[in-house]
């Protein structure tokens, strides 16, 4: 028995999510300081074009796990260009970037404790 027909409907133009590749910070960093500049991307994403409904729902979906990301994409229309959702689109063609610190932590993340 094969998986055939058990995959979820998704859209030929988006990729299935997936964590980004495991990757180092230029400098090792604390939780505190790569929650503020994920903050501050956030903040300052917006102003770089593309419409503010769809940076919210890319900062939703980077904040959850793969399947609820995969939802939340899904239904904002957004289109997926690269499965680790570095670079997506949305309907109208407008392109995100989405810095891989945004979407997961450094392999030099420094663990508090």
């Amino acid at each position: 028995m094969g998986c055939v027909g058990s995959t979820p409907k998704t859209d030929d133009n988006s990729k299935k999510l997936k964590k980004p590749k495991p990757w180092k910070h230029n400098q090792a960093i604390t939780p505190a300081q790569l929650k503020q500049m994920r903050d501050e991307f956030w903040d300052t994403a917006p102003h770089y074009g593309g419409q503010k409904e769809i940076w919210d729902a890319l900062r939703a979906a980077a904040e959850a796990d793969l399947t609820l990301a995969q939802t939340i994409v899904d239904s904002a229309g957004i289109i997926v260009s690269n499965s680790d959702m570095t670079t997506c689109y949305d309907e109208r063609g407008a392109k995100y970037e989405l810095p891989k610190y945004v979407l997961s932590e450094p392999t030099n993340l420094i663990r508090e404790g």
